[in-house]
């Protein structure tokens, strides 16, 4: 299924805190409406997880080749996140958009916070980056969540929660603010997002 209309190409930025389930409602957008609607590929210095490839789920980098691509203005936007850096690649961006595909990210609020910035000044984002929050019900779903996923020990759970408590107060900033209720319904607001924003910028 595509959302193929003749409105200019967008970028859909997600965020929410860890558990949030912002990166598989991403990828579930993906699958619908390929090859419409692909993923940015962020960069990262932490490991891959079991499963991850490099390239397809995420550009792994030491910190090294980070910080040389940081120092280059590779980057949209980079940031710390808990203990390891994420990043934006501009050529990940520009020339989808440029191929009128519209893409989507699943990005931290300080990342988000930066493509907002960005795309005042860059004349191929401006007018085409859309920004939703995905809040918790409360603290104690999100600790749920990641306990079943199992990625976790102990401690990084009580640092997320940390970071989940200043996290959702920035989600008024963003341009669409749902609360998170289930797979289906996460879904169907975000679906629902991604087609007022497509009508809003048809010709």
């Amino acid at each position: 299924m595509t959302a193929k209309t003749d409105a200019p190409s967008l970028l859909l930025i997600v965020s929410g805190p860890a558990g949030s389930g912002k990166t598989t409602l991403c990828q579930r957008m993906i699958e619908t409406y390929q090859p419409g609607l692909q993923r940015v590929v962020t960069a990262t210095t932490r490991p891959p997880r079991k499963g991850e490839v490099d390239g397809q789920d995420y550009y792994f980098l030491d910190s090294e080749n980070f910080e040389k691509k940081v120092q280059g203005g590779k980057f949209f936007e980079h940031a710390h996140v808990h203990i390891y850096r994420y990043g934006v690649l501009k050529s990940e961006i520009h020339g989808k958009l440029d191929q009128n595909i519209d893409l989507i990210a699943a990005i931290d609020v300080q990342g988000a916070a930066t493509i907002r910035r960005a795309a005042k000044s860059d004349p191929l984002l401006m007018g085409r980056v859309a920004t939703i929050f995905i809040s918790p019900q409360n603290l104690e779903q999100i600790r749920n969540r990641l306990e079943r996923r199992g990625q976790d020990d102990a401690d990084e759970i009580e640092r997320r929660l940390r970071v989940a408590q200043k996290e959702i107060r920035e989600g008024e900033k963003f341009d669409h603010h749902f609360q998170s209720s289930g797979r289906e319904e996460d879904f169907a607001a975000l679906r629902a997002i991604y087609q007022t924003e497509k009508a809003k910028r048809t010709k």
